[in-house]
């Protein structure tokens, strides 16, 4: 199945490919606009392109890069789609072996995907902070939620490395090499 998903996947990022290279050549006038080819490559990329068009020129861009756009968008959303779709199976086999081996491994694994589920936060938090999303934005609670039991006590052993904090950095270690390993080993 993971298979037909990543041809899928393929085959619609050529057909993106195609759509803006097509369009981007009656652009700029490799195809002449007046032909019968531009007529076609017109009535099958605007459809497509519109919206992005629309979007770029709502958000103050420019609505000829639109080609590039798609493009961008089949890539990146193919990647997502196509990793989203390997972690749902690998999930689901761990979640069936730990089924099959009983409650130890059950509670292992709730035990791992807890500690994967804090590193989550603590790369949330530092990547909404070089935005300057900070801990009162209503998206970013949770994330500070999670991880201030481990940020918070090293802050205060931890100093600052000029105007950089590397305490998420010295959490995400703790818990990857350290605090998991050990809650595993004991489970």
């Amino acid at each position: 199945m993971l298979e037909a998903l990543r041809y899928t996947v393929f085959a619609v990022f050529v057909a993106a490919a195609a759509l803006a290279f097509g369009a981007r050549a009656v652009q700029t006038r490799r195809i002449s606009p007046f032909s019968r080819w531009a007529r076609i490559i017109r009535g099958v990329s605007d459809p497509v392109l519109q919206p992005i068009e629309r979007w770029q020129l709502r958000s103050g861009g420019n609505p000829q890069n639109a080609p590039w756009w798609l493009l961008g968008f089949a890539l990146v959303g193919g990647i997502l789609i196509i990793t989203l779709a390997e972690w749902i199976a690998t999930m689901f086999g761990r979640v069936g072996e730990a089924v099959s081996g009983g409650v130890r491994s059950t509670i292992r694994l709730l035990v791992y995907y807890a500690g994967q589920l804090v590193i989550l936060a603590l790369i949330v938090r530092v990547v909404g902070s070089w935005f300057g999303v900070g801990r009162y934005n209503r998206w970013m609670r949770p994330a500070y939620y999670l991880t201030d039991w481990i940020v918070g006590p090293l802050r205060r052993v931890i100093p600052p490395i000029g105007w950089i904090d590397i305490t998420p950095i010295v959490a995400w270690l703790l818990i990857q090499f350290l605090l998991l390993p050990v809650l595993l080993g004991l489970l």
